[in-house]
């Protein structure tokens, strides 16, 4: 099974670090110098988690590990915000990671007044000038990756989805015929169908280890990004990359 997978010129490790409860604190601090120290590149992030602390330490305290990570954030959550919003929340991102070009920025949620087009068409200008490299969707349908990519190329999707939440398995399907990188998020919620545990035990594994592995088996353009706050558990997720399910493990789980 891949451990990477290709978003433009990067490689991502397909397990990623999702941040939305990490604040500005001398551990959490720690616990991201640790973190880049492990085989981790790929981290998420967003304006509105944390209150903005997530993003400021983030950008403080990797800076020495900028040229090996790739820093995922997202604004546009709040309805009303509209396009100038997402501007002044794009600026506000930039300030806050400390960076002039940002690798993946995504517009977190479509509402009335920030349609897709709208908001492509902004951040297909901060594209253009070279201040983000890729831009992705988040909680978005496939005609709505549609209408984006008529505008300006998708790189990546984070939808919620699991192996209990499946609503979005035509949306994987269209990412993986398109080569878009499909970021779960929340990977790991939801009650487990009994058929994790046996697997689990059969692996020697966790149950979280066995719910990551099923999404890495789903398909090769899938990027799980769980979040924690512990390098035990971070080290736990990435040794995901290593469980082999086997195709009737898989269709167990699918089940």
């Amino acid at each position: 099974m891949p451990r990477t997978v290709a978003l433009g010129d990067h490689r991502l490790t397909r397990v990623g670090l999702g941040t939305n409860r990490l604040s500005d604190t001398p551990e959490n601090r720690s616990f991201l110098e640790a973190a880049a120290s492990t085989d981790l590149n790929f981290i998420d992030t967003a304006h509105l988690y944390a209150g903005g602390e997530s993003e400021h330490v983030i950008g403080s305290a990797l800076a020495p590990f900028a040229d090996d990570l790739v820093v995922g954030t997202k604004g546009g959550y709040n309805e009303g915000v509209g396009v100038e919003g997402l501007r002044g929340e794009l600026e506000q991102s930039f300030e806050r990671l400390g960076v002039e070009t940002i690798p993946l920025y995504y517009l977190h949620r479509v509402h009335p007044d920030l349609e897709v087009e709208d908001a492509m068409g902004l951040l297909k200008e901060y594209r253009d000038a070279g201040r983000i490299t890729h831009i992705g969707l988040s909680e978005v349908t496939v005609e709505q990756i549609e209408r984006a990519r008529a505008l300006a190329p998708v790189a990546a999707v984070q939808n919620d989805y699991s192996v209990t939440q499946r609503k979005h398995d035509e949306v994987v399907d269209y990412c993986e015929e398109h080569r878009i990188v499909f970021v779960p998020f929340f990977p790991l919620r939801g009650a487990d169908p009994p058929a994790v545990a046996e697997v689990a035990e059969s692996h020697d594994a966790t149950e979280g280890q066995v719910k990551l592995a099923w999404l890495l088996k789903r398909s090769p353009i899938i990027a799980p990004i769980p979040g924690t706050l512990s390098l035990e558990h971070l080290k736990e997720n990435l040794a995901a990359h290593e469980i082999e399910l086997s195709d009737e493990e898989f269709e167990r789980l699918s089940a």
